[in-house]
Formats: structure tokens, C-alpha cells, sequence
């Protein structure tokens, strides 16, 4: 059984991050590389549309721990 590259890790909705990066050593992998984004709701004021921030979602690429040497 082989991964190949990267494999991308979300943190879940009530995971900390901590909880996310133990999952990641869990599965064989270390985090090389973390990336947010804003979630943002619409909301309306007096007839005008803008939007709020209203929560993040926080997603971490990682790497094969180990990699087989043994390839000849």
C-alpha cells in the first residue's frame, strides 16, 4: 500500500488544532504546509448586502512521514 505526495488534513468542526495535527501523525504524515480561509455570511443592513466573517476553515497538507528507500 502507497500514498503518493501530499494528502490534505481540515480541521473538523469541534476539533482543535492540536486534535487535527495528532490525526495527521496518526495517519503516518507530518504537516508541511497550513492554510485559512474565511467563511463569510451575507447579511443585510437597510436594504444593502455585505458580508461578515463568520467562522474559518483551517486545512493542513501533509507528507508521508516515511518514505520506502528500498526502491531499486
Amino acid at each position: 500500500m502507497s500514498k503518493k505526495g501530499k494528502e490534505k488534513f481540515e480541521v473538523r468542526e469541534g476539533e482543535s488544532i492540536d486534535e487535527c495535527l495528532d490525526r495527521i501523525k496518526a495517519a503516518g504524515d507530518f504537516p508541511v504546509r497550513r492554510t485559512e480561509e474565511p467563511i463569510f455570511e451575507e447579511r443585510i443592513t437597510n436594504g444593502m448586502a455585505h458580508y461578515e466573517p463568520i467562522n474559518r476553515k483551517i486545512v493542513f497538507e501533509a507528507k508521508l512521514l516515511e518514505q520506502n528507500t528500498n526502491d531499486h
